[in-house]
C-alpha cells in the first residue's frame, strides 16, 4: 500500500487544497482505496464575527473569497434584512442584481478560459503561461488557444460593469441592509448598457461556441465526474419586492429523482468527523454548530467542514441551477457543467439587460429601515 500526494498544492481554484489517494492491490490489481481532498488553511469566517456589528457582516465576508466575494455580500444582507422582515425595493433590488450578475458572467468567463481551458489546449507561448500542462491535448481547437488573451479583457469589462455600481471591484461596499448605498447617474446607466451589449456579443459569438467545441472534441468527458448526482440550488437574483421570484428559482434535485422546489433549510448540517473540529459541533444546522478548532485530532484531515442536507452531499453551481431550473436538460459530468455554466452566463447577462431597462430612477435606499435583534438566513 502507498499513499501519493498528487496535488499539492491544487492550483486554479480558489482556496488553499491538497489532495492525497492511497493506493493498495486488491484482487490483483492496484486501486484507489482512499482518497482525501484537504483544505490546508484555517481562516473561520464565523469567528471574525463575534462581537461585531451585525452590519459589518457585509464588509467581512466578502473577504472570504476574491472571485465570488459579491455573493457574500448578497447572502449576508439578506440575512440582516430578514430579521428586520424587510426586503430591497424597485432599484435597489435591480441594482443588487446587476452588481451581482457582474461578479456572476466575470466568475464564468474566468473559470473557462483562465482556469478550466488549460487542461485541454496550450496558452500562450510565454509567461505566465509556460511551463504548462501537456497531457490530452487534442487537435482542433485553436480557437480556444487564440480566445485565452481576450478572456482577460472579457473579465475586465465585467468587472468594470460592477464596479460601476459597486463603487470597486472585486469587493463592493454597496450591499447595506435597507437597500444600495449608490445610486446611477445617467452616464453610469449608458457605460453600464454598453458593456453588458458587449459581453452578450462576447458570450455568444466567442465563449458559447468555443464551450461547444471543446465538447464535441472531449465528448468523452461527458462520461467523467459525476460526482454524487443531488444537485441544488440556492436561488438567485430577485425579481420582485417580495421576493417571490427569482430569476434561477431555489429548488433541489436528488439523483435519479425529480425535482423539488424550495430548499428545506432545517435539513442542513455540518459534519465535521473528518475535520480538524470539536466533535461536539458535529451534525448540527450552522446556526446551532460552532467553529471550535481541534488540532491535531485523530482521523481529521482538512480544515473544511462536510456540509449535508437530508443526510446527503449536494452539488451546487451553475449546472445545479440550470438543472433544477428546467434551463440545462444534460447530464452530470464535466463537460456538463461547461455547458451549464455558459448557458448560464447568457441567461444573465440578458437578464441584466432588462434589469438595466427597468431601471425607474426611483431610491435606491431606505432610511427609515431599521436593524431588528433576531436570527435570520441568507441564501443565494
Amino acid at each position: 500500500m502507498q499513499t501519493i500526494r498528487i496535488m499539492d498544492p491544487v492550483t486554479r481554484i480558489e482556496g488553499h487544497m491538497k489532495v492525497e489517494i492511497t493506493m493498495d492491490e486488491v484482487n490483483g490489481q492496484n486501486q484507489i482505496v482512499d482518497a482525501r481532498c484537504t483544505g490546508t488553511l484555517f481562516r473561520g469566517f464565523e469567528t471574525l464575527l463575534q462581537g461585531r456589528a451585525a452590519k459589518d457582516a457585509t464588509v467581512i465576508t466578502q473577504r472570504i473569497c476574491g472571485v465570488c466575494p459579491i455573493s457574500h455580500g448578497q447572502a449576508s444582507v439578506l440575512a440582516l434584512e430578514k430579521v428586520s422582515g424587510w426586503t430591497a425595493k424597485g432599484d435597489g433590488r435591480r441594482l443588487r442584481n446587476l452588481a451581482l450578475g457582474a461578479n456572476f458572467v466575470m466568475s464564468h468567463i474566468l473559470h473557462f478560459y483562465l482556469l478550466a481551458a488549460l487542461d485541454y489546449v496550450a496558452g500562450p507561448d510565454a509567461s505566465p503561461w509556460t511551463p504548462a500542462w501537456d497531457v490530452d491535448m487534442r487537435s482542433g481547437l485553436g480557437d480556444i488557444s487564440a480566445h485565452i488573451g481576450g478572456a482577460v479583457e472579457a473579465r475586465r469589462r465585467a468587472h468594470e460593469l460592477g464596479a460601476l455600481f459597486g463603487g470597486r471591484m472585486p469587493t463592493s461596499h454597496t450591499y447595506v441592509p435597507g437597500g444600495f448605498s449608490g445610486a446611477p447617474d445617467a452616464q453610469k446607466i449608458e457605460q453600464a448598457g454598453a458593456q453588458i451589449d458587449w459581453l452578450l456579443n462576447y458570450i455568444q459569438g466567442v465563449y458559447i461556441p468555443d464551450v461547444e467545441r471543446l465538447a464535441e472534441v472531449y465528448d468523452d468527458y461527458f462520461q467523467v465526474g459525476a460526482g454524487c448526482g443531488n444537485l441544488l440550488a440556492y436561488g438567485v437574483f430577485e425579481t420582485d419586492d417580495l421576493y417571490q421570484g427569482r430569476l434561477l428559482a431555489p429548488g433541489y434535485k436528488e439523483k435519479d429523482g425529480d425535482v423539488s422546489p424550495g430548499v428545506p433549510t432545517g435539513a442542513i448540517t455540518e459534519a465535521v468527523r473528518h475535520s480538524w473540529y470539536s466533535d461536539a459541533t458535529s451534525g448540527l444546522a450552522p446556526s446551532s454548530g460552532d467553529t471550535a478548532p481541534q488540532y491535531p485530532k485523530d482521523g481529521a484531515y482538512s480544515w473544511l467542514k462536510a456540509p449535508r442536507m437530508i443526510d446527503q452531499p449536494f452539488e451546487a453551481g451553475p449546472l445545479a441551477r440550470m438543472t433544477v431550473n428546467g434551463d440545462y436538460g444534460g447530464g452530470v459530468s464535466v463537460m456538463d457543467r461547461h455547458k451549464a455554466r455558459a448557458l448560464e452566463a447568457l441567461k444573465i447577462a440578458f437578464a441584466m439587460r432588462n434589469w438595466l431597462d427597468e431601471m425607474d430612477g426611483g431610491p435606491v435606499f431606505d432610511t427609515t429601515y431599521q436593524q431588528q435583534s433576531g436570527s435570520g438566513a441568507g441564501l443565494t
